[in-house]
């Protein structure tokens, strides 16, 4: 349950991000409106997550998450170009947040 809301959060911080960019510096209400109430529920299940999973390894999931996603989201919806070194970048971090969670003693698992 501890992932699902954080897996939660970091949905609600992709779409709010993304809104962000479609609000052109908070000038279109409707964007804006997706952006604060995206952040509100990411902050929201984040601090719920917190309770149970250690501060450092919900940062590095929601972190290494949230960059993959967004960029993926960015290439998708806002012709973001993606090179060779970005997705070998995101590779990486996808790796590093893997390695955290499955040979680190601080994950709490």
């Amino acid at each position: 349950m501890n992932y699902l809301m954080l897996a939660i959060a970091i949905v609600a911080e992709v779409c709010a991000t993304t809104a962000m960019k479609q609000s052109n510096g908070f000038t279109r209400m409707p964007w804006t409106f997706v952006t604060v109430i995206g952040y509100g529920i990411a902050f929201y299940f984040l601090s719920l997550t917190l309770r149970t999973i250690p501060t450092g390894i919900a940062y590095a999931i929601w972190s290494g998450a949230g960059i993959v996603l967004i960029s993926t989201a960015a290439w998708a919806f806002q012709d973001q170009k993606l090179d060779a070194a970005a997705v070998i970048g995101m590779g990486l971090i996808i790796a590093g947040v893997i390695v955290m969670n499955v040979f680190s003693k601080a994950s709490g698992h």
